[in-house]
């Protein structure tokens, strides 16, 4: 679903990605994972369309760089930074995101209970805790179905309590069977969410971790460390 060959990406003279090179398969739930500065966030990006890169990235057999609308409308993206306008209403931002999604109608009832943000449609921006920020963020990934997800960082902000209730939510996602690719320094959430991990260094996938042989649940990995004792992880999040 998701291939990434050789991709090269500078800021300038500061070379971040470094001939990258991932395959994701249809249905599958992958970590990219790397200390601080890897390219983790740079080669979300590229897959995203962000950031122009030398190399090859296809979507569902779109090339990002040359059919990039087609890509990214099989796309669901959830990024690091999250910005909503402070006055607009919970559900005004998801009509809003529908709109530019191009979508004629959003249930919007049914997206919020999707993310467990029913009763909040008419609340502010503003008031809202990290957590919800966050699912309203899903929600709006979610419209129209993309048959992919492309989360960065996915719960960095969160306090421990949001981190739990979003990884329930992603589970159940990944269960529908969508793909999912996200960055992530946490162990929770790659044993939990992952089925192999992609570790990048210096701009490059170096190793790729599968459960099978050597687990996705290595907190060794996740956390940066260069012994990489991998823990076997055959326990997945239960709600």
């Amino acid at each position: 679903m998701i291939h990434i060959e050789r991709v090269n990406m500078s800021f300038g003279a500061l070379h971040v990605l470094r001939g990258a090179s991932l395959e994701v398969a249809a249905g599958e739930a992958v970590a990219l994972c790397g200390g601080n500065g890897a390219g983790k966030s740079t080669l979300i990006q590229c897959v995203t369309g962000v950031h122009r890169y030398r190399g090859s990235i296809s979507v569902g057999g779109f090339d990002v760089a040359r059919q990039g609308k087609s890509a990214r409308r099989l796309i669901g993206y959830v990024p690091q930074e999250l910005a909503f306008r402070d006055e607009m209403r919970v559900d005004e931002v998801v009509r809003f995101y529908g709109a530019l999604r191009g979508l004629r109608r959003v249930d919007v009832p049914s997206v919020l209970r999707q993310v467990e943000l029913d009763g909040h449609a008419r609340a502010r921006s503003r008031v809202l805790s990290g957590g919800m920020k966050q699912r309203l963020a899903l929600a709006i990934a979610l419209l129209g179905e993309p048959p992919v997800l492309v989360l960065d960082e996915l719960s960095a902000s969160l306090d421990v309590d949001g981190r739990e209730s979003f990884l329930r939510l992603l589970v159940g996602l990944r269960g529908e069977g969508r793909t999912v690719l996200f960055a992530s320094h946490r162990p929770e959430e790659v044993e939990i969410l992952a089925g192999r991990v992609a570790w990048i260094e210096g701009g490059r996938i170096v190793e790729r971790l599968t459960r099978s042989g050597t687990a996705a649940g290595s907190r060794a990995v996740v956390s940066g460390q260069a012994t990489k004792e991998i823990d076997h992880v055959e326990q997945l999040a239960t709600a």
